[in-house]
């Protein structure tokens, strides 16, 4: 673990000795909203004491009711969590790339596309068709991954 990811596993108050300061980490939330779902707002505040020197960062989250499988004091808690989270992670600056949110698939398989290499391939004479047709080579780029070469012939029909 390093000195930075030590840091943040701080009591709310800590004395800073070395800097003559004492600082301390409140989070509050608050509903904001009820209708058409509720919205919460989470505030993480780290002051010395002066509230005019006091920083805030805030995140709003949406509460699913719809959620499957899960009770409705889970379904407030998972987004008072998650809100908390990412109140303190504004607050401190904290990038967190590696969040289930963006590493989880949700369930759904990568698209994977299909190459077209050479004139060789099968799917080549239907790409010709197609650009002689109208068709846009856009479209055929978002369903295969085409090489140079099979770009610029298809580019100059």
């Amino acid at each position: 673990m390093s000195s930075a990811d030590l840091k943040l596993y701080l009591p709310k108050e800590l004395n800073l000795d070395f800097l003559d300061l004492k600082v301390s980490v409140t989070i509050s939330e608050k509903l904001i909203a009820s209708d058409p779902f509720p919205i919460m707002e989470t505030t993480a505040t780290i002051s010395d004491g002066d509230p005019d020197y006091a920083i805030h960062a805030t995140s709003i989250v949406g509460i699913d009711l719809n959620q499957k499988g899960m009770q409705m004091p889970q379904k407030f808690g998972s987004a008072s969590s998650y809100g908390k989270k990412y109140a303190l992670g504004n607050l401190f600056l904290i990038d967190d790339t590696a969040d289930s949110d963006a590493t989880n698939s949700h369930g759904k398989a990568p698209v994977v596309k299909n190459t077209l290499t050479s004139e060789k391939d099968p799917a080549y004479p239907k790409a010709v068709e197609f650009i002689k047709k109208g068709g846009k080579l856009s479209a055929i780029k978002a369903k295969y991954n085409i090489s140079k070469e099979i770009e610029t012939k298809l580019t100059t029909l």
